[in-house]
């Protein structure tokens, strides 16, 4: 258990929680490991709130799950922030602009939560000689707020504003109005005030790729512009907005989203002690069972492409095993057929390509290796008519490594062979 996140639960629950937790975990040999420890520590008892007993005993109950540190059990994706351009999940307004929350509240809370290094985006109002002001609009980066109405200037001094061009004055380039993203320089909490700086080096690592100084409205990031569509709405709810949002509908938002936390899709976490992930065999997840219906769906594509290869119809065959790859990409019996197709129209090196590709899927296969032996030695005898003899001969010699008795092969070996000798004896 983690003995730092459990000692921070009883600071803020109090020995209420601490007596329930001896109850509940008393076999569990890892909470008798720290639980000496953790008597010795003081536990103020925070003032009760409506539930507060029914959460204590969740917690105290749950207590092996929730402070077990495997649940986390792989390596967060770097922390590096999208381009504007993406949106690998769905990308919403702020939170607050769905909850009607305090304007005064919202002003501490950004005041509280902004840290140095997040960058911010604003208009210039007002240019003097050192430096110029911006009200902000948004945040450009990581944090997300609602902060438009609440009147937040920031001072960019003229120290942190680099030349542009051949400007002697830095702030000449600038003009009132124009929409700027920086970085936050520093913070004076209690005073409510910021400075900012259009100084790559004012960003923190994960926001090193946006760009600081001049901006125009399509470098607006896209949880502020939702914003400004949502405010003019009276309609708009927050289900409305996700389900219109273009990451709400990317296959690949979930697995993004487990990444980013750092949490494996094979072994999720549940607090559910039946659908504890370690139950469960490997066949049983999704990824598994993906695999067999598209292996599935791929056969019905290759069974339809068979009939239509054997009336003639290639055209229609070559679609059908096309599509079945398409689903499955390694499928044995599509690239199978497909390569007989490929053989049957003169194109023997995609055939070949086929069925070595079928083979490494399926070593056994006893078609792909008779098609792959009768087709490298049609290709050696096109070779040889192009008098390419040391080539053909290395074919021949596959086909006998993956067929030791096939005749066709050995035979047309056996004849280059004697060819090649008829060649040197006339040269000499």
């Amino acid at each position: 258990m983690d003995r730092d996140l459990l000692r921070q639960s009883l600071a803020y629950h109090g020995q209420s929680l601490f007596s329930l937790l001896k109850c509940e975990q008393s076999e569990n040999p890892d909470f008798k490991i720290i639980a000496t420890d953790l008597s010795k520590a003081p536990h103020p008892r925070k003032d009760k709130r409506t539930g507060s007993a029914a959460l204590e005993q969740f917690i105290a109950r749950k207590a092996d799950l929730l402070f077990a540190p495997s649940w986390k059990s792989s390596v967060p994706a770097e922390d590096e922030w999208p381009e504007e351009t993406e949106e690998p999940c769905a990308i919403m307004p702020p939170l607050e602009q769905f909850m009607g929350v305090p304007f005064d509240e919202r002003r501490d809370l950004f005041y509280r939560d902004v840290e140095r290094g997040d960058a911010v985006i604003g208009r210039i109002n007002s240019i003097r000689d050192f430096g110029f002001f911006i009200t902000l609009i948004c945040l450009g980066g990581g944090l997300e707020r609602d902060i438009e109405d609440l009147e937040l200037t920031a001072l960019c001094p003229i120290r942190d504003v680099p030349s542009n061009g051949n400007h002697d004055d830095p702030l000449s380039y600038y003009q009132i109005g124009d929409l700027i993203r920086a970085g936050v320089k520093d913070i004076d909490r209690y005073h409510g005030k910021l400075t900012v700086s259009l100084q790559p080096s004012s960003l923190s690592p994960h926001l090193a790729k946006l760009k600081l100084g001049v901006i125009n409205k399509d470098d607006l990031p896209l949880h502020y512009i939702r914003g400004v569509k949502m405010a003019s709405s009276c309609t708009d709810t927050y289900d409305k907005v996700l389900e219109r949002s273009l990451g709400f509908s990317n296959p690949s938002n979930v697995e993004f989203l487990l990444r980013k936390l750092g949490i494996s899709e094979t072994q999720p976490p549940s607090l559910m002690r039946g659908l504890q992930s370690k139950y469960f065999l490997e066949d049983d997840y999704g990824t598994s069972i993906r695999k067999k219906q598209s292996a599935s769906w791929a056969i019905k594509c290759v069974k339809i492409g068979v009939d239509h290869f054997k009336s003639g119809r290639h055209v229609e065959a070559m679609n059908e095993y096309n599509k079945a790859l398409e689903i499955d990409t390694n499928n044995v019996e599509a690239l199978v057929a497909r390569g007989a197709l490929y053989a049957t129209k003169g194109s023997l090196t995609k055939a070949m390509d086929d069925f070595e590709l079928a083979l490494e899927g399926c070593p056994t296969h006893r078609n792909a290796k008779k098609y792959l032996c009768q087709t490298l030695v049609e290709r050696g005898g096109q070779l040889e008519e192009e008098e390419k003899l040391v080539t053909a001969e290395g074919l021949y010699r596959k086909a006998l490594t993956l067929d030791g008795n096939f005749q066709e092969a050995e035979e047309a070996l056996k004849k280059l062979q004697l060819r090649i000798q008829v060649s040197q004896y006339s040269v000499t």
